[in-house]
């Protein structure tokens, strides 16, 4: 039997897909609160407000102020690709130890530089496929959706 691996992605690019899945899944009902979102997910507010600003800088989401403000999807779900959430909060998809640059063993490409390169094109491919649209589409993420809507509304009871 195989053993498992893991492959590690950084906090950052993880918690912006998630937290532009949770407006996408929530945005039809007005801008999404920030503070709801780190409550629904346990995402930090702070954490949120950096991701969210670098979000809306890459045209993502959009910003109302006021009461009943927040954020709501700047594009519609089929046009954001999970790459592109990722890539917009400065998150490389990069399994190479050397960022492509061929300098993995000292000024040298390593034994294994193509592998680690065509596995990088495999997985951004991957991601440049699948789009906001077709996580909201998922029938577990529509359950896990609505039992974190109830757990909310019971909070605020």
């Amino acid at each position: 039997m195989p053993e498992k691996y893991t492959m590690k992605m950084t906090t950052k690019g993880r918690y912006a897909v998630t937290a532009i899945l949770d407006v996408a899944l929530h945005d039809s009902n007005g801008p999404v609160n920030l503070s709801d979102i780190s409550r629904r997910q346990d995402i930090s507010l702070t954490y949120l407000e950096q991701l969210f600003s670098k979000l809306k800088k890459n045209g993502l989401v959009e910003s109302a102020r006021g009461p009943g403000g927040g954020y709501r999807l700047a594009q519609n779900p089929d046009q954001i690709t999970v790459a592109k959430v990722i890539y917009s909060v400065d998150e490389p998809i990069d399994v190479t130890r050397c960022k492509g640059k061929q300098n993995c063993q000292g000024d040298l490409r390593c034994l294994t530089h193509d592998l680690w390169m065509e596995l990088n094109m495999h997985i951004s491919g991957f991601l440049n496929g699948l789009t906001l649209a077709d996580l909201i589409n998922r029938n577990n993420v529509k359950q896990v959706s609505e039992r974190q809507d109830v757990v909310m509304m019971q909070l605020q009871s």
